[in-house]
């Protein structure tokens, strides 16, 4: 059985186990993997309960021996990684710490070359590398210049990894997700804000989901690097 790797795994309604879910209704094995392991043994019971085949792995995404376990000792061919890790880091720079600045890059885009790099060796026959992306991926805001800049980043370096390995056959893409997500972070985390934008003003989990299945789908005659994602009353 072909396997799929997913970094970033959280709650069931997140777009991380989403992203399981989808994948393993197509045939994959997946390694769910993240932070919690009380979150990654849900998402792999709920996987099982429906007949597909799922492994959980505790792993932290910014460090260099967590990652090169996780993509060794796979159940099957590698097809598909995706890195998710990466949260919001807000802040006014000349508040910020050096700190809180480096670890917002560390997750969002040392993470991404250490996953990326182990994805790339796992994978001599080829398969599809997909990054999580944000509106921060392509522009500076105020008072998010960690996030803005740790974004940009990753997104950089997704498409130098894209035209480095494109000629061995492997498929790098980042997907943008411009616009707050409903699912539990939001929901639970802020719900005021939650009720404010109402679901016509939050993405789709599935809708995003869909992006990544487009980009994996693809036939190599006709590959994208990247797709973007927002609501029909989104600005941008």
């Amino acid at each position: 059985m072909d396997t799929a790797i997913v970094l970033g795994v959280g709650p069931d309604q997140g777009l991380g186990a989403q992203l399981c879910y989808r994948f393993a209704d197509q045939g994959l094995h997946v390694i769910a993997a993240g932070r919690s392991e009380d979150k990654l043994a849900a998402v792999v019971e709920f996987i099982e309960k429906n007949g597909g085949k799922a492994t959980a792995v505790v792993s932290d995404a910014t460090e260099e021996t967590d990652c090169r376990a996780l993509f060794q000792n796979l159940p099957g061919p590698l097809k598909l990684a995706i890195y998710n890790a990466g949260n919001n880091t807000p802040g006014k720079i000349r508040d910020m710490s050096a700190t809180y600045f480096e670890d917002s890059w560390k997750v969002c885009c040392f993470g991404a070359f250490l996953f990326g790099r182990a994805a790339v060796n796992a994978m001599p026959q080829g398969g599809t590398i997909l990054f999580t992306g944000a509106s921060a991926s392509l522009r500076g805001r105020a008072n998010f210049g960690a996030f803005n800049s740790a974004k940009g980043a990753l997104r950089n370096f997704a498409q130098a990894l894209a035209k480095e390995v494109g000629p061995d056959g492997i498929h790098v893409g980042h997907v943008v997700i411009d616009g707050p997500i409903c699912g539990d972070k939001i929901k639970h985390g802020f719900p005021d804000y939650a009720e404010r934008l109402g679901s016509e003003g939050m993405i789709s989990l599935d809708g995003i989901v869909d992006g990544f299945e487009y980009l994996h789908n693809q036939r190599p005659t006709a590959w994208s690097f990247e797709v973007d994602v927002r609501t029909s009353i989104e600005r941008w």
